[in-house]
């Protein structure tokens, strides 16, 4: 399981340094990944300070963080 959360937090990673910001509740559908599984991986990112979140009204939506976009 580990393994598959490391693969998925890839790629969040990928999809986040071509595109500026995602819709949290998009981002499954667009990774082809199950919600928990994005979730965890997201977690782990956030661990690691590679993205940021920014909630607008309802909607929570994920980005990289500046010094990832670098990388």
């Amino acid at each position: 399981m580990k393994e598959q959360i490391g693969f998925t937090a890839g790629k969040i990673w990928m999809l986040l340094r071509k595109k500026d910001e995602v819709n949290l509740a998009n981002l499954p559908k667009l990774l082809e990944e199950k919600a928990p599984l994005v979730q965890m991986a997201l977690g782990w990112l956030a661990r690691e300070d590679k993205v940021l979140f920014r909630t607008e009204g309802a909607k929570t939506f994920v980005s990289i963080t500046p010094g990832e976009k670098e990388n």
